[in-house]
């Protein structure tokens, strides 16, 4: 089963079992709206080059995009939380891959606004093999031109299922960032990148391996 075929069944079960009419309107309407807006094309793209970044890890390590490519090319995917299934289902899948990055000599990780907690939570129920980094306030998926606001009748309706972002997060903003993805070469310059307005709808983490073998490829 394909990434976005769970994240359909997911999305179908949610919108007809378990949230009111109205709160799927506003679903779908916030989401049209941040898709109208534009901000998803004018992020970063294939070409430029990628903003540098020191994290530290759920466990309190503290790593930098630099050291990581000088070891070879970095994977990065940005995750909005612990708290959005079809986001941790997107973890579950890129996972399934995770093996096949590191043999094309590539280093994955995750990157999230949320508390070195709530990451370390995220890793643990996801089973995952590599590490979310804690990107405080957002910095980093700003620096990507990926971090929004919520819109007021969105941050109603996500208090609605008990997601309060600023306790999530540990800071008030009501950011997100978009789920996206990046495949940065060892000269820092964006070799693949994908961004997600619509957080249901994810490209399968095959297209990671495939634009890694193609920078194999063309070494």
């Amino acid at each position: 089963m394909t990434l976005q075929t769970k994240l359909d069944a997911f999305k179908a079960h949610f919108e007809s079992k378990v949230a009111p009419a109205e709160v799927v309107e506003i679903f779908r309407r916030t989401t049209a709206e941040l898709i109208a807006g534009g901000q998803a094309e004018r992020s970063l793209k294939v070409g430029d080059l990628a903003p540098t970044f020191t994290l530290t890890t759920a466990e309190g390590e503290r790593v930098s995009s630099t050291d990581m490519l000088e070891q070879g090319p970095l994977v990065v995917t940005f995750y909005r939380g612990v708290w959005c299934p079809y986001c941790n289902l997107d973890l579950q899948a890129i996972e399934e891959v995770a093996d096949e990055i590191r043999a094309l000599g590539a280093t994955l990780v995750s990157l999230s606004m949320q508390t070195a907690a709530n990451s370390l939570k995220s890793q643990r129920q996801n089973k995952l093999s590599y590490p979310i980094l804690v990107d405080e306030g957002g910095k980093t998926a700003d620096a990507f031109g990926i971090r929004f606001r919520l819109q007021d009748e969105l941050i109603d309706a996500y208090k609605g299922f008990n997601v309060d972002l600023p306790e999530i997060n540990g800071e008030p903003s009501w950011t997100l960032p978009m789920p996206a993805r990046h495949v940065i070469a060892r000269d820092g310059k964006i070799a693949y990148a994908e961004v997600s307005p619509d957080y249901t709808q994810r490209p399968d983490p095959s297209e990671l391996v495939a634009a890694l073998q193609r920078m194999k490829e063309t070494a």
